[in-house]
């Protein structure tokens, strides 16, 4: 199959933004639209910096959608997180922010993210944004990532 032409990321070298909002999120065309099902993306290492300290903040991120038209493009998804490596960004705004860029990207009929921080002085904080509730008849497993405890 070939690449279609709207990609710029996808097929040849391409380094990670210098920032959130400089990475581009690109589409594909859905091969299956009009039928329901759940994409997930799961980023075990996701890292970004503490705003006030700029100590490192590393996070299991996990991102449902159900497509529309679109598919998020996983190389571009990758080149957006990993432009979080020297941005510094509260959890809330890091999780939230990365699941509304997502949708603007892609337009899904619904979307969830979950954002599993480890802890930092002791207190994990998890964060949790969807675009509403899921579509009936939607088959939704758990994100599987364990209440902290190792973070397993």
């Amino acid at each position: 199959m070939d690449r279609p032409a709207h990609l710029t990321q996808l097929g040849h070298a391409a380094a990670a933004a210098a920032s959130p909002d400089q990475a581009v999120i690109e589409v594909v065309d859905n091969p299956h639209p009009g039928t329901l099902y759940m994409v997930r993306f799961a980023a075990p290492e996701f890292t970004s910096l503490c705003p006030i300290t700029g100590q490192p903040d590393f996070a299991h991120l996990v991102v449902d959608y159900v497509p529309d038209a679109s598919l998020i493009e996983s190389k571009s998804l990758k080149l957006f997180l990993g432009s979080f490596r020297n941005h510094g960004a509260f959890h809330e705004s890091c999780t939230v922010g990365i699941g509304k860029r997502l949708v603007q990207a892609c337009r899904p009929h619904w979307l969830r993210i979950g954002g599993y921080w480890y802890p930092r002085g002791g207190i994990p904080i998890d964060v949790f944004w969807q675009t509403g509730d899921p579509p009936a008849g939607l088959w939704l497993p758990e994100q599987g990532v364990a209440g902290y405890r190792g973070r397993g």
